[in-house]
């Protein structure tokens, strides 16, 4: 019986991936758990092992293409069963034939939100080519790939040199073209295909990034904000895939969750010092610092013990409060923000809380999170940095209902009371600022669970 190689689902976010490479062909024989294809996605880069032994009979997904999750990416035949010619493989449709009329492609067209791709077969060489009519006359050939590229990103492919047959522009050609709008430079402009043997260019100068990539339409109804014309000097930086997701995911949490925040003053004194008592000696045992962030992690996984209804998810019209707390953790980096989770956090000390912080972060630095470390979060905890943040309220990692923001760890004079009492000291202090979904949480329970976090951050009651 014939094995589907199908795209997983690679988070709870995720529903498509991209095909980057393919590290097989049609007919190679292959071994279970050996890796078969690169995909990409929004969260990770990964590569998908086979889910068994046996012989690449058909490849139905090509390099480039976006597909959903689920969808067929290959078919392997097991090892044993009869010829390939009697093998039953169930084909994707196949995409529709273009009209007649060749397509008009305008100079930039604004990219407008689309429905999830679905699976097409892959393209022989040559095939799937369509005409575009260019602004310098004549018809030029681009594949399916290239035209869904050039709409989402605004390219004007009359401006797009071509290396292949006939000056038909590659994949790669465009990528080019898009890496150097990105880097700032003036590409030079695409020659027409030879007719009779002379090479005819079109009369259009080279154009800057500003004259090739519009900004984005608004649309939908109700009020239209005035669209920026980028100018000539502007730098026009197309979203990459990952910042186009993070940014859907963004808006949803926001209009579907009504977001409230409320905000903590927690003096971190105790804690900081239990982490400079413990320092040196924490460094030679662990082999990494040790720094105050896996203190405000072990506060929060206590917190949420005693508020389990802030470890919940929302599922349709119900909430799910969650036995396990697996504490999402908000890294950078240069491509957007990631999330990677601790699991089972529950049952976590502060330095084992520490280990897993650490080695997550030399995953993400490494570029070797996987698809399992970002799954699974229950809540999340964001700590954006040093400089200039006093606080600030996060947006909700859906489908959870809370993030915790932690604030600029600084050094102020406060009203303490001394012997009875008032005095003025110098203490170090922080603010916690928690965004909370008032779907489920109600203003009690969010500022009890705040409280009880800055508390226990406080009294720093924690091993080392």
């Amino acid at each position: 019986m014939a094995i589907d190689v199908t795209m997983p689902q690679m988070g709870e976010s995720v529903v498509e991936g991209t095909i980057t490479k393919w590290l097989v062909k049609e007919g190679d024989v292959v071994t279970e758990d050996q890796a078969l294809v690169e995909i990409s996605t929004d969260k990770v880069d990964t590569e998908i092992p086979s889910p068994g032994a046996g012989r690449i009979a058909k490849i139905v997904a090509a390099e480039g293409q976006t597909l959903p999750v689920g969808a067929t990416l290959a078919v392997i035949e097991p090892a044993g069963a009869e010829a390939p010619a009697k093998l039953k493989v169930v084909a994707p449709k196949a995409a529709p034939k273009p009209d007649p009329a060749p397509a008009q492609v305008k100079p930039a067209p604004p990219p407008q939100p689309a429905p999830t791709p679905s699976p097409q077969p892959m393209q022989a060489a040559g095939a799937g080519l369509r005409e575009a009519e260019t602004d310098a006359g004549g018809p030029r050939r681009f594949s399916p790939v290239v035209l869904k590229i050039a709409a989402e990103e605004g390219i004007d492919l009359s401006h797009v040199p071509g290396t292949g047959i006939g000056g038909r522009v590659s994949k790669r050609d465009l990528q080019r073209y898009l890496d150097t709008l990105r880097k700032g430079g003036t590409p030079s402009v695409a020659a027409r295909p030879q007719t009779n043997g002379v090479a005819q260019s079109s009369s259009r100068p080279a154009t800057s990034p500003a004259s090739t990539t519009q900004a984005p339409a608004q649309t939908g109804p109700g009020f239209k904000p005035p669209v920026y014309q980028p100018i000539e000097g502007d730098i026009v930086e197309s979203f990459t895939r990952r910042r186009k997701l993070i940014a859907e995911h963004m808006v949803y949490s926001k209009t579907h969750s009504p977001h409230v925040g409320t905000v903590a003053e927690v003096d971190v004194t105790s804690a900081m010092r239990l982490r400079e008592k413990h320092r040196d000696e924490f460094a030679r045992r662990e082999g990494f610092n040790l720094t105050f962030l896996p203190l405000a992690a072990a506060a929060t996984v206590r917190a949420l013990k005693e508020f389990p209804r802030m470890n919940a998810s929302v599922v349709g019209d119900s909430v799910v409060t969650r036995r396990a707390i697996n504490l999402g953790i908000a890294m950078d980096t240069d491509e957007g923000l990631l999330v990677p989770v601790i699991k089972a956090a529950e049952g976590m000390s502060v330095v084992g809380i520490a280990r897993a912080i650490e080695t997550l972060r030399r995953k993400v630095a490494e570029k070797k999170i996987t698809a399992d470390d970002l799954a699974g979060g229950s809540f999340t905890l964001s700590n954006p940095g040093r400089e200039g943040n006093l606080y600030g309220f996060a947006i909700i990692n859906q489908p959870q209902v809370g993030i915790l923001r932690m604030g600029e760890v600084k050094k102020r004079p406060v009203v303490v009371e001394v012997d009875g009492a008032d005095a003025i000291a110098i203490r170090t202090m922080m603010y916690l600022a928690l965004s909370y979904d008032h779907r489920v949480v109600d203003g009690v329970l969010g500022n009890s669970f705040l409280y009880r976090a800055a508390r226990i951050l406080e009294e720093a009651d924690f091993e080392l």
